[in-house]
């Protein structure tokens, strides 16, 4: 059963999705206004969170901002009446996916919700497990808030495993994300990977990467 939060401060809206998706067997949790929203997406798991953009307290592209700076990889729909090209260009800025403009026919909404659910959002800024964190955007790291000194491929590398975390990643994979079809020998792998664990062994965060045997890697806090 997916799981939906609906942020919106229309209730009579919000009251006929709720029963829409109800009926559909999808689970839906409702927040009236932006920071409300934000507490429950502090302290619940999602498939897709739906945005009104037009909130009295927090509008729906400030709160979506804030969660991708968070780390929060859930997939956003943005409901809303602006519909000009400029706003859904602000609105895919923010860290939306996908965007709905009202009135809107609420079969089709069901169609985006489970399209959306089958994936995690690509539009985050930050990537975190326990101590350790990535910049996307400005290409940086931190270990319990320390700056820590990335090269384009380790930054890589432990990007791949943090968005996989805490599943763990085949050699395979990594090979391929990293160099593509210019693929190395094994042994370049293995030596980047005991870089890797350098720098994370200089935050006192090494004990975070796991060595999956015959298999690969993971970061799990």
């Amino acid at each position: 059963m997916l799981n939906i939060l609906l942020v919106e401060d229309n209730k009579d809206l919000a009251l006929s999705i709720i029963d829409y998706l109800e009926c559909k067997k999808i689970s839906c949790d409702y927040a009236a206004t932006g920071i409300e929203g934000t507490k429950l997406i502090k302290d619940n798991h999602y498939d897709v969170i739906i945005l009104d953009i037009n909130m009295p307290d927090m509008d729906g592209l400030t709160l979506c901002e804030e969660i991708r700076l968070q780390g929060v990889d859930t997939p956003v729909l943005m409901l809303t009446a602006r519909d000009t090209l400029e706003n859904k260009i602000e609105g895919f800025n923010a860290g939306t996916d996908d965007y709905m403009v009202k009135p809107f026919e609420i079969e089709e909404l069901i169609i985006r919700l489970q399209a959306l659910s089958k994936r995690r959002s690509g539009q985050i800024s930050t990537l975190a497990v326990g101590p350790i964190s990535l910049n996307l955007k400005k290409r940086t790291g931190q270990i319990n808030n320390e700056h820590i000194n990335l090269t384009p491929i380790i930054f890589k590398l432990l990007e791949i495993l943090l968005r996989a975390s805490p599943n763990p990643v085949s050699r395979d994979e990594l090979l391929q994300k990293v160099w593509g079809d210019n693929l190395p020998d094994s042994n370049k792998l293995r030596v980047h990977i005991h870089n890797l664990r350098k720098v994370l062994n200089s935050g006192q965060a090494d004990h975070l990467l796991t060595t999956i045997s015959g298999y690969g890697f993971c970061i799990k806090a």
